[in-house]
């Protein structure tokens, strides 16, 4: 993470095999470790779990090994001897939980609608949806647009009047 540039640097996922959860190297449209921007409230959270982690990591020194992740599995209940490794995805959704209630945020919030209002906010504020596609890391723009279109109709409906105005055709209202 750059905390100062607000980018997170995507180069992992955690994949299941045989009931174990390891990581496996992130190639999404051949980007390895990909950065996507985020807003500065998004890093702060992060930061407050990385603060969190980083105590965790200092309480369980040598059992703790790093794979540089957000939620790391912690030291309650070692696995093969060591902590921060990965999880569990639903025990990702506990953690997260558990910071969501510590920060007062709406019970029903999850991180991933982060990602979701982002792409929608940004795209209703007239951001360049090629940006806003490559910055969440979506296929094209096209997928973006169909995925999160629909709830621009507002805005198609004033760049319609707006076009209409440049061509002259308003006056025929």
């Amino acid at each position: 993470m750059n905390w100062d540039e607000g980018s997170i640097e995507l180069g992992w996922v955690v994949v299941e095999e045989a009931n174990a959860y390891r990581l496996r190297k992130l190639t999404k449209d051949g980007d390895d470790n990909a950065r996507i921007y985020v807003d500065q409230s998004v890093m702060n959270v992060l930061k407050w779990q990385r603060e969190r982690q980083d105590a965790e990591r200092e309480r369980l020194g040598p059992a703790w090994v790093d794979h540089d992740l957000v939620f790391a599995r912690d030291g309650f209940k070692l696995y093969r001897g060591e902590a921060g490794g990965p999880q569990d995805p639903e025990k990702v959704s506990a953690r997260w939980r558990t910071m969501r209630n510590r920060l007062h945020l709406p019970e029903d919030f999850r991180i991933h609608d982060w990602r979701h209002s982002k792409v929608t906010n940004d795209l209703e504020a007239g951001e360049n949806p090629v940006e806003v596609s490559a910055n969440v890391r979506h296929h094209s723009p096209g997928s973006t647009m169909a995925r999160y279109g629909h709830t621009r109709k507002d805005g198609a409906r004033r760049l319609a009047a707006s076009g209409a105005g440049r061509l002259g055709l308003s006056s025929l209202v």
